[in-house]
């Protein structure tokens, strides 16, 4: 356990320069620097591993016994860091581990698996709910690469990217009968509401808006999750402010509509990732990915 690695580089540089000073050379250490690794060498095998005879530093028999495990082990300590520091999507072999909520999951995360699909096929990916509360320690263990969602007070331990703007829709069935006539701020009060939420008090930002200008809704439901609510809505006569990329994927029989007369501020979704993982060519590869696939939503 108290051998010091490095001598194994000195090893294999005095085995192929088979000399000190060309070892030294090939090191970028001074000659005394090289002759003190080759003592502490002898030490630690107990053997004179090269000795100076017909002009150069021979091997003994130890040193050849050692010679092609020492250079097969740095060669593959070197290939790994090459293949780290190099990292090529088209034949690497790993897993992705994702934070999403129902929202990325829904919006986000096709596109990422056919990116994946079609330029990385030997990468995995793992999708994972999280509490916003413990997204932070989660980024920091490793435990995820990244996280997306909203976050109007990102982990200050957490690089948070911008990947695009997002905005309340309407959504209600198609055939419904409040949608043969212009909906205000006060009809639409009038409606029975569902409402996607991760909160306990039943409110949302719709809840607040219609505060503002002394209105207040029936949220009838209200669930967790946010691809629930298509059959939902198809089934019933409620209603639902639903993010517009989301809305958009809801599929057929629902019609949507404009919220603008509620002045609903639209909200940015973001990309959380460690800050040790700047350098890291993978997580470099899927943070670019995320964010061009966004581009295109």
């Amino acid at each position: 356990m108290s051998f010091d690695l490095n001598l194994l580089l000195t090893f294999e540089a005095l085995d192929l320069a088979r000399s000190v000073s060309g070892a030294a050379r090939h090191l970028g250490l001074s000659q005394p620097a090289t002759s003190a690794a080759l003592s502490r060498l002898r030490r630690a095998f107990g053997d004179d591993l090269f000795t100076y005879a017909g002009g150069s530093m021979q091997p003994t028999p130890m040193a050849r016994r050692l010679a092609p495990g020492i250079h097969s082990t740095l060669a593959a300590m070197r290939g790994l860091l090459e293949a780290e520091r190099q990292f090529v999507p088209e034949v690497a072999r790993t897993s992705f581990t994702v934070g999403v909520t129902d929202y990325a999951s829904a919006v986000i995360a096709p596109r990422l698996i056919a990116r994946l699909a079609l330029q990385a096929p030997g990468i995995d990916l793992r999708l994972q709910a999280y509490d916003k509360a413990m997204v932070g320690g989660l980024i920091d263990g490793g435990v995820l690469d990244i996280a997306i969602g909203s976050f109007a007070d990102p982990p200050d331990r957490s690089v948070a990217t911008v990947l695009f703007g997002e905005s309340f829709v309407g959504v209600a069935r198609s055939e419904h009968p409040a949608l043969a006539a212009q909906l205000d701020a006060a009809s639409f009060a009038c409606l029975d509401h569902a409402l996607f939420t991760l909160g306990r008090d039943g409110r949302g930002a719709v809840d607040d808006a219609l505060a503002a200008i002394g209105l207040e809704r029936r949220v009838r439901v209200a669930l967790p999750h946010l691809m629930a609510l298509p059959e939902i809505l198809r089934a019933t006569d409620l209603v639902a402010a639903v993010p517009k990329r989301a809305a958009a994927r809801f599929g057929a029989g629902l019609s949507l509509f404009s919220l603008d007369f509620l002045g609903l501020m639209p909200w940015t979704m973001h990309m959380l990732w460690s800050p040790s993982a700047r350098k890291d060519p993978a997580n470099a590869w899927l943070r670019e990915s995320v964010k061009e696939l966004c581009l295109t939503l």
